[in-house]
């Protein structure tokens, strides 16, 4: 059978390094987790993956069908994920900050069949399945999968490089996150680019050890990080999450020779007190993006390795991936690099002109070649109207506003979306306008982004309440209240940190929110004695 699926590619490294780690779970992460600490070989996990795929054919799971994952990232989600994909079986990674409208809204639209999930979150999503009129069926790891009632759309074909390997939702400007296809095509070239791309990224085969704390349901670590270990016989070391703390004893312990970040990491580690074991460490280079411009050439000064700033979007894949991974990176500035020869990038102002050297524009990219979506997504599940539009023009349009300097580097400059991104998690304004506005206290209600000086942005909520609110006593008890009754529809990062109770809302003639005037209004709430500071409510829910 050709290498064309993930299961495929991890088969192939399988038996070549069967002997070499692929996964490796240190202490602390397996004491949160309730799991053993240790690595796992890829033949070790290559006899799992076989003994689940078995299992999963004698109950009917076949190509065509979608099965969630929530098991945060723990290492049976790869053994679960390429079993599942041997057979054809597209998975949607969840969240598990995700909370009841959401998980309805994931299950309903994806048209999961089945979930592999924590037992501390059956009855959510059993219950949100319930709610979303979905057929569903639901198993912990290590339990025998429950039988298919109903067969696989594509039982009679083969999966290939085409099939579809996963649906990851990412956050839209129109309310509802739309579900991205990736195709196993998607995968194979994330890790080959990351294999191949070189310079100070470069990875040596059979010898990488890379450290993430990103989660297995970004793009990030479960295309890029997995698919450049499986492609060059590397181990990867998944946390649980990112913890301060104890970060540079997780880098030393595990001998990372590489580490991925998100831009709010370098900001916390360098709050902590410099010490000599500052550079007592394997790690070559950091991958990323966001990192604070400031922040930049004192971390690497301090740290001793370099932070690669890249760009890239679910959508786009490593298909339109750019990296600075050459010198000069003009490190202090928002410079990410500038395009290789298989990408194409276009800087396209308001006017629809082409952006000159030193102007802004909208960043338009597109794979070079014959098939400018080699390497992207297949499309928005269900939503043809918004792949089209994406791609119009035959350029697929990011959103971001991007400057091109004199020497031809690309430098990010905002979002032109309505998309709030805090601490690497993009939130959609609209999604929590429509979640939030079911609140009784909530006439209407307009979501802005405000500045945070360690997560980015933070989420401030400007409310017409139904009945006027008079005095502060009763502003906070009223935004508290919103808060929490949000906390458990929403994933915790999407609530307000902000409240501000006001009149009237900027809008246009047709009554839709001015969404500039909005970020001015926003902005200038932050200095409002009567603006509620929430932030306190907002922490990561328990399972």
């Amino acid at each position: 059978m050709a290498n064309t699926t993930v299961y495929q590619a991890f088969r192939d490294t399988a038996q070549k390094w069967g002997d070499k780690p692929f996964v490796c779970t240190l202490p602390e992460t397996a004491e949160i987790y309730g799991i053993e600490a240790g690595e796992l070989t890829y033949g070790q996990a290559l006899e799992r993956i076989d003994a689940l795929r078995a299992g999963y054919a004698a109950a009917g799971y076949g190509h065509g069908h979608r099965v969630g994952i929530l098991l945060e990232n723990r290492p049976v989600f790869f053994l679960h994920w390429f079993a599942l994909n041997s057979l054809g079986v597209s998975i949607v990674p969840i969240n598990p900050d995700l909370r009841a409208a959401e998980l309805e809204y994931l299950i309903g639209h994806s048209e999961m069949i089945m979930a592999i999930a924590l037992p501390s979150r059956h009855q959510d999503l059993v219950e949100a399945a319930q709610r979303a009129g979905q057929p569903f069926a639901i198993m912990a790891d290590g339990d025998v999968p429950p039988m298919v009632e109903r067969a696989a759309s594509r039982s009679c074909d083969i999966p290939d490089e085409n099939s579809e390997c996963a649906l990851l939702y990412t956050s839209g400007t129109t309310g509802r996150p739309k579900g991205c296809m990736l195709a196993n095509q998607y995968f194979h070239y994330a890790g080959e680019w990351y294999r191949d791309i070189g310079g100070l990224a470069s990875l040596e085969h059979g010898k990488e050890r890379m450290l993430t704390p990103l989660p297995l349901f970004h793009m990030n670590a479960m295309a890029c990080s997995t698919m450049a270990m499986i492609k060059t016989g590397g181990c990867l070391i998944s946390l649980d999450r990112f913890h301060p703390r104890s970060w540079w004893d997780s880098v030393r312990e595990s001998g990372a020779t590489v580490v991925h970040y998100l831009g709010v990491m370098p900001a916390i580690l360098m709050k902590a007190e410099a010490s000599e074991k500052d550079r007592q460490h394997n790690v070559r280079f950091g991958f990323g993006a966001g990192v604070d411009r400031g922040l930049h050439p004192v971390f690497e000064e301090r740290f001793g390795f370099p932070l690669l700033e890249a760009w890239a979007m679910t959508e786009t894949g490593a298909g339109a991936s750019i990296i600075a991974n050459h010198e000069p990176r003009f490190i202090g500035t928002s410079c990410f690099g500038k395009e290789m020869p298989v990408v194409e990038v276009l800087l396209r102002k308001d006017d629809g002109e082409p952006a000159q050297a030193g102007e802004n524009g909208e960043l338009l990219v597109r794979s070079a070649g014959d098939n400018p979506r080699y390497g992207f997504f297949s499309g928005y599940w269900k939503d043809p109207a918004a792949t089209d539009e994406a791609w119009e023009g035959g350029w697929f349009h990011t959103g971001d506003i991007v400057c091109r300097d004199e020497q031809g580097y690309l430098h990010f400059v905002d979002r032109k979306k309505n998309v709030i991104r805090r601490s690497g998690e993009n939130i959609a304004a609209v999604e929590v306008e429509n979640i939030m506005q079911q609140h009784p206290l909530v006439r209407s209600i307009a979501v802005a982004a405000v500045p945070d000086a360690i997560r980015g942005d933070e989420v401030m909520a400007l409310v017409v309440p139904h009945q006027p609110i008079e005095t502060q006593e009763q502003r906070e008890q009223a935004a508290q209240e919103m808060v929490r009754w949000g906390l458990t529809q929403l994933a915790y990062f999407k609530v307000p940190g902000y409240v501000l109770f006001v009149d009237a809302l900027p809008l246009t003639s047709t009554n839709k929110i001015q969404r500039g005037e909005l970020k001015t209004v926003a902005l200038a709430a932050l200095d409002n004695p009567a603006c509620v500071n929430t932030n306190h409510l907002k922490k990561r829910q328990e399972a």
